[in-house]
């Protein structure tokens, strides 16, 4: 039976709980959406339980000894169970934290492999994805024979990104996409991230550059403790001062002034329409 016109390509996080053994508690009762062809973005400290959500929707979280304790995901009308291959073989694809590339495999290779679990298709398919990733990424096609670990961080991050895309993901979970690249690069991935959108791939992205994020994204979720402490549309998180304060590195009313309105990523304020607990909860930006 066919899911619900409502719920047609979209995830649904449910009052989900996680921990890690017997003592963390890495997620209590988390709840979002991100419906079909959207972008959400998901902000919080080290430690906030950003990664442990995206663990937990991909299938992967026993890999990481983590446990579904209680509550749902689901995604196109289906419940996924946290089998990461039947999620892939639904559409949710992770990009996971730190590109996790095959350094010892050729770029090609490392494309093959994102095919491997996904639903079954011909070699046909296989090479017209694998011509549509290296038309969306030049250089990949450049080194296609060149082994993936000789190349650069923001290069190995494009393979990552392409070898998710080879899977044919109608959800791409991103983990830090812009970790540890140069600011030419980060706005490159930018770049990516919304030609990949504007494909008709939804995405939840967990960035720590909450400039990028809010500014890619429709809506966020700002996570503290394991919790959603704010949620509301990108535009009007941006415009928060507390937020501002704490994931941009803006301060008013202190002498800073306000931001360079040419600077990448710079937000306007606005009254905000954001619902949560409070700001006044919100942990200690780390990231």
């Amino acid at each position: 039976m066919s899911p619900p016109e409502t719920e047609a390509g979209t995830l649904r996080v449910s009052d989900l709980h996680v921990s890690y053994g017997r003592s963390v508690q890495a997620l209590h009762g988390v709840s979002l959406t991100v419906p079909q062809g959207r972008i959400v973005a998901v902000l919080g400290s080290n430690g906030a339980g950003k990664s442990t959500l995206l663990r937990a929707v991909s299938g992967t979280l026993a890999l990481h000894r983590g446990t579904v304790d209680s509550g749902t995901v689901h995604f196109d009308g289906v419940r996924l169970r946290g089998d990461a291959t039947r999620s892939v073989a639904a559409g949710v694809v992770q990009v996971p934290e730190g590109r996790r590339i095959f350094g010892a495999l050729s770029v090609e290779d490392n494309l093959k492999a994102g095919f491997l679990g996904s639903a079954r298709r011909s070699r046909a398919e296989l090479r017209a994805d694998r011509d549509r990733v290296f038309t969306q990424f030049p250089v990949l096609a450049e080194r296609r024979r060149q082994a993936a670990g000789l190349m650069s961080g923001g290069e190995q991050q494009m393979l990552a990104m392409g070898r998710a895309l080879m899977a044919g993901p109608r959800l791409l979970l991103l983990d830090e996409p812009s970790l540890g690249l140069a600011p030419l690069m980060v706005r490159r991935i930018a770049e990516i991230i919304r030609e990949i959108n504007a494909q008709g791939t939804s995405i939840l992205l967990v960035e720590q550059n909450a400039a990028m994020a809010l500014e890619l994204s429709d809506r966020a979720s700002v996570l503290d403790v394991g919790q959603v402490r704010l949620e509301g549309a990108s535009a009007d998180l941006a415009a928060a001062d507390e937020v501002r304060r704490l994931y941009l590195g803006e301060s008013y009313g202190t002498g800073c002034g306000a931001p360079d309105a040419d600077a990448p990523y710079a937000t306007s304020a606005s009254t905000p329409a954001v619902t949560g607990p409070g700001l006044t909860e919100l942990g200690r930006w780390n990231g």
